[in-house]
């Protein structure tokens, strides 16, 4: 058994059988000039080249200081991987959140064009959440498959609304957001229905001072309908507490926003739905059927069938701590969730959040790739998981 990763074994429990394969090490904790790696995201390029990001933090674990996105890429499917390379190094500051997204409808860009969003912080979340700092957005672009990258273009004035005159005379919003955060995980891109090649990013704000049970948190996500040259907000979603929120698209044309429930009093996800492309929301629910820690989740559309969407979810499902780490799939647009195949377990039950954060990547019609979180946070593992 490998040491580092511990238990390397995955049980696909579909229709009785058990399938093995093993977790490959992406990002290791105290290698490449970085004491920990958290917030993986994974996205794919058509010639099936894998871009893996996650935070660098220099120092430590912790959410705040000197934290840079880092990349890695693959090129035969996760067995193996390149270099690191940092790609936002916001000099002792904090960058992370990193939310990429490849765009591949815009005809200036014929081969694609990857969008990196992050967001970068001057203070702890806790103090931003008191009104003592800023969090703001930004992107950065690649036309050549992420070999190189654009200069970063700010874009905290479209997708945030900081009340916060004494920074700057731009940031006075009759709106008093706070704290903010880019989904953790992938962004993406629709490509059906009236709002086809909308770029949708889901995120997450603080509003006013703090509440009990974070009931200042509310997600919400913002779009382009331009490839990146301009930005909207969607509505925040009505539910409190909602936040590290995810986005797929429906059948239709419609999209699926999936957040944490930060409150925790309802261990499950939130879900809402809208039929403009993610700009309003028609309903919002709690999915008992998608158990949940108060931890990150990923959700990915991987197909179609019988006119239904087929999707993708991907969370610690545990109630309790993080771990558990499943895989499921729903094949009528998140209605249901019919299959779940256990991607990773901890062996030792008093150790803290064996399995944590995760990305999945569509790999193939059969397969998805799941970059994610283990062993108390000491490494990033890939692993491609036969699904179907």
């Amino acid at each position: 058994m490998n040491k580092l990763l511990g238990f390397t074994g995955i049980l696909l429990l579909v229709t009785g059988c058990v399938f093995a394969q093993s977790a490959i090490p992406v990002f290791v904790s105290g290698e490449d000039g970085h004491k920990s790696y958290r917030i993986p995201a994974i996205v794919s390029l058509p010639n099936g080249k894998l871009l893996a990001f996650c935070e660098g933090r220099v120092h430590s674990a912790g959410d705040f200081g000197d934290i840079n996105i880092v990349l890695k890429t693959s090129s035969d499917g996760g067995k193996s991987w390149s270099a690191l390379q940092t790609v936002v190094d916001y000099d002792k500051m904090q960058a992370g959140n990193p939310a990429p997204v490849v765009d591949l409808l815009d005809p200036v860009y014929p081969s694609g064009r990857i969008f990196l969003f992050y967001n970068t912080g001057n203070n702890h979340e806790g103090e931003v959440r008191k009104g003592n700092g800023l969090r703001e957005v930004w992107y950065i672009s690649s036309t050549d498959g992420g070999n190189s990258w654009s200069d970063p273009v700010n874009i905290t004035l479209q997708t945030h609304r900081p009340n916060q005159p004494a920074l700057n005379a731009a940031y006075s919003f009759s709106e008093d957001w706070r704290s903010y955060a880019n989904t953790p995980g992938h962004a993406m891109q629709l490509q059906t229905g009236t709002y086809k090649g909308r770029i949708f990013v889901a995120a997450n704000h603080s509003a006013g001072d703090p509440k009990k049970q974070f009931e200042d948190y509310q997600a919400h996500g913002f779009y382009s309908d331009d490839h990146g040259k301009s930005f909207k907000l969607s509505e925040t979603i009505s539910t409190p507490g909602g936040n590290e929120a995810i986005a797929a698209e429906l059948s239709g044309g419609r999209l699926m926003l999936n957040a944490r429930n930060q409150k925790g009093d309802i261990r499950s996800r939130i879900v809402a739905i809208s039929s403009d492309g993610g700009a309003s929301w028609d309903s919002t629910y709690f999915d008992p059927q998608l158990p949940d820690p108060v931890c990150q989740g990923t959700l990915l559309t991987i197909g179609k069938k019988r006119k239904k969407n087929i999707l993708a979810f991907c969370n610690a499902a545990d109630t309790k701590r993080r771990d558990n780490l499943t895989l499921r799939i729903s094949y009528d647009d998140g209605f249901s969730w019919s299959k779940a195949i256990l991607v990773d377990k901890g062996e030792d039950p008093k150790q803290s959040d064996p399995t944590a954060y995760s990305d999945i990547v569509k790999l193939n019609k059969k397969t998805i790739g799941v970059l994610y979180e283990m062993n108390g946070y000491t490494s990033i593992a890939f692993k491609a998981i036969r699904w179907k």
